[in-house]
């Protein structure tokens, strides 16, 4: 699985629904959107990568939270 791949969907993701007027409800899209559309696998990696600093640094603030 292609971490960097992972982070630069997920950043794109963030992007979007960083928009939202309100974060908390931004941070719960990403996080839903990922849960209903990412396979278990995806998922898994994406949360594994943040226990690395290299990947956490290459992730969108909002896509950490």
């Amino acid at each position: 699985m292609d971490v960097d791949n992972l982070i630069d969907m997920a950043n794109r993701i963030g992007e979007f629904f960083d928009s939202l007027p309100d974060r908390e409800e931004s941070v719960d899209s990403i996080a839903d959107h990922i849960r209903r559309f990412w396979e278990p696998r995806m998922r898994r990696a994406i949360l594994d990568a943040l226990d690395r600093e290299d990947a956490c640094a290459m992730m969108a603030p909002i896509v950490r939270e």
